[in-house]
C-alpha cells in the first residue's frame, strides 16, 4: 500500500517523566503520525464514511494521553502504537514524538518508532 494518512504537529498534554519534578504537572508532547492507510475506497466514493475520520483520531488519542501516566516517551509511542491499531485498525505506522521541554536549550527532543502489526 503506498496512501498514507497524517497528522503533523498534534499538541498533547499528559503526565510524562522519570524526574519527581516532571510529574507534577501534565508536560506538552508534540506528537506526528503517518499511518498507511488505502484512501481509494473514499476517493472512488466521495464517502466521508469510507475514509480514516482523522479529527475523531485526533480527538481519541489527546483523549488517551491526557488520563495516561508515563515515565518515557518510548512507552508513550509504543502504548499509543497499539492504540491506533487496536482501536483504528491500522496496520502500520510512524510515530514520531518531540519533547520540547525536555533539555534546556534545545528546540526538542524526541523518538521516532516505526511498527507494523500483523493482519
Amino acid at each position: 500500500m503506498t496512501d498514507q494518512v497524517y497528522l503533523s504537529g498534534l499538541s498533547l498534554s499528559t503526565l510524562i517523566g522519570v524526574y519527581e519534578f516532571e510529574r507534577h504537572a501534565p508536560q506538552e508532547l508534540i506528537l506526528d503520525l503517518t499511518l498507511d492507510y488505502d484512501c481509494r475506497p473514499a476517493g472512488e466514493s466521495d464517502n466521508i464514511e469510507r475514509a480514516l475520520d482523522y479529527d475523531r483520531l485526533s480527538r481519541r488519542i489527546r483523549a488517551w494521553a491526557e488520563s495516561q501516566t508515563f515515565e518515557l516517551i518510548e512507552t508513550f509511542a509504543e502504548r499509543l502504537c497499539q492504540l491506533i491499531h487496536a482501536e483504528f485498525g491500522i496496520q502500520r505506522m510512524t510515530c514520531r514524538i518531540n519533547k520540547p521541554a525536555a533539555v534546556a536549550d534545545c528546540g526538542a527532543v524526541g523518538i521516532q518508532i516505526n511498527r507494523a502489526f500483523g493482519g
